[in-house]
């Protein structure tokens, strides 16, 4: 009892100094001052659950000494501290530690066979809940970013017949418009999708005309963004407008990627009947009106008929153009304000370029990346972190490392928290396949600011973010 009591009162001393420098961190130490001031913090924590446990079975001097290695981090952390700032970190984080060491050797010691008994058994039970890094990834990928198979087929078996009513539609309202055969796509189809599988993706292609259409890329337009192509219709001289039933979508002699969607969006979203479809398919389904790209949200119904509180699962049709290996995107929410720009979408090499690595050695990259995102999905700070610069991570990480089995997956995490910190400090992850694309410049200071700091406390303690 006195031990315990001893214990807390150290902690309440701890505790009151780390309050007192976190909450004014970012105001006096800027974002820099406060990740570091966020490692130290990590590192007094680990400090004092290590020294805590040693003083079961061994000597606290020797446990405090290996616990105060890791506060080298803040000393070799990149060089966002300033002036002054290590100095006032290490002053309080190592009175708040002398303090705490001079609790742990108050604890009296404890002969009885009773209180023996009951020490071995709490050591049996920390042992039993301390989990290695390997071991906590492949819990998490389990319990937090897998989905579970009926879930996924639930989700692709309501898509699939949303899809079947949309093109069914479209060939009884415009049998002359040229369209393929629609079908699902993107991360549910490629058992990518992680935490729950809420949302889906229905390609529509668009078949154009060989003779009578050109694919320009983006680096050839007057645009000169690698991801953003144009759609020239040619040979107006031997075939007049007309010819093609697209050429009434054209803008300045290009097809505008706007006016397809525009057009979408009133012949489906505007015009069938969904609560017609609601009915049929005993779910509630309705567009997403307001924003810019093609949105469905699918809502269960529970057996009263009423919406239940289960998650909602939204589509979003894609209208796109495919020639050889390039796909082509109308998404206008990623080429505006340029209306007759198509984004070239990348999504479809680097899944590709994962499958064969993994498949080539054996290796656990898609995991890997199924982590990440939920990771990121997961944590508000790091939200802001799409799935496309989390595949360009793992895939130039790939370049140098070829060491991705299960075994290796704690390395690997480790390292690409300290290439996503690197990249951050640059300001640029340029994309694998398109070397000018930079997939980070749609962040803003702020939100650098947040995921940095996260990212720095999670070098020393890389279990926070599998919370």
């Amino acid at each position: 009892m006195n031990f315990q009591g001893s214990r807390r009162r150290g902690e309440d001393g701890i505790a009151m100094v780390i309050d007192f420098l976190l909450s004014n961190a970012r105001l006096v130490l800027g974002v820099g001052g406060a990740a570091m001031l966020g490692i130290a913090t990590l590192a007094v924590k680990r400090l004092i659950e290590r020294a805590g446990r040693a003083a079961d079975d061994e000597k606290v001097e020797q446990k405090l000494a290996e616990s105060w290695e890791e506060l080298s981090l803040v000393s070799a952390s990149p060089t966002l501290i300033k002036k002054g700032i290590e100095g006032v970190v290490m002053k309080h984080v190592a009175k708040a530690a002398r303090q705490q060491k001079a609790d742990l050797c108050q604890q009296p010691q404890t002969s009885t066979p009773e209180a023996l008994s009951k020490v071995e058994s709490k050591s049996k039970r920390l042992q039993l809940c301390v989990l290695t890094l390997q071991e906590r990834l492949q819990q998490y990928y389990h319990t937090r970013a897998a989905l579970a198979p009926h879930e996924v087929q639930r989700a692709q078996s309501l898509a699939l017949d949303i899809c079947t009513e949309i093109q069914g539609f479209l060939h009884s309202r415009l049998p002359d418009m040229p369209l393929g055969e629609m079908s699902l796509g993107g991360s549910l189809l490629d058992d990518l999708q992680v935490v729950s599988a809420d949302h889906a993706c229905l390609m529509v292609p668009l078949q154009l005309e060989a003779s009578l259409w050109r694919l320009i890329p983006g680096e050839e337009t007057l645009l000169t963004h690698p991801l953003h192509w144009m759609v020239r219709r040619v040979n107006l001289e031997y075939f007049p407008r007309g010819r093609s039933y697209w050429d009434r979508y054209l803008v300045g002699g290009y097809l505008s990627a706007e006016a397809v969607v525009n057009m979408f969006s009133k012949s489906v979203m505007e015009t069938i009947n969904w609560p017609s479809i609601s009915s049929t398919l005993d779910c509630l389904v309705r567009p997403v009106l307001g924003g810019t790209d093609l949105k469905l949200e699918i809502r269960p119904l529970n057996e009263f008929g009423a919406e239940s509180r289960d998650q909602s699962l939204f589509i979003s049709m894609l209208p796109l153009l495919r020639e050889e290996d390039v796909v082509l995107t109308a998404q206008t929410e990623l080429t505006s304000p340029w209306v007759n720009a198509w984004h070239l979408s990348l999504y479809p090499w680097e899944n590709q370029r994962l499958t064969q690595l993994d498949t080539a050695d054996g290796g656990h990259r898609r995991q890997m990346l199924k982590i990440l995102k939920a990771v990121c999905r997961l944590n508000p700070a790091l939200r802001p972190l799409e799935a496309a610069p989390l595949s360009n991570l793992i895939l130039h990480l790939s370049d140098g490392e070829s060491n991705w089995s299960e075994s290796s997956l704690g390395a690997r995490f480790q390292q690409c928290i300290m290439e996503l910190i690197g990249y951050l400090e640059n300001g640029a992850l340029h994309s694998y396949f398109k070397p000018a694309v930079n997939l980070l410049s749609g962040l803003s200071e702020d939100q650098v600011d947040q995921m940095g700091f996260m990212l720095y406390c999670a070098v020393t303690e890389p279990e926070i973010l599998l919370i």
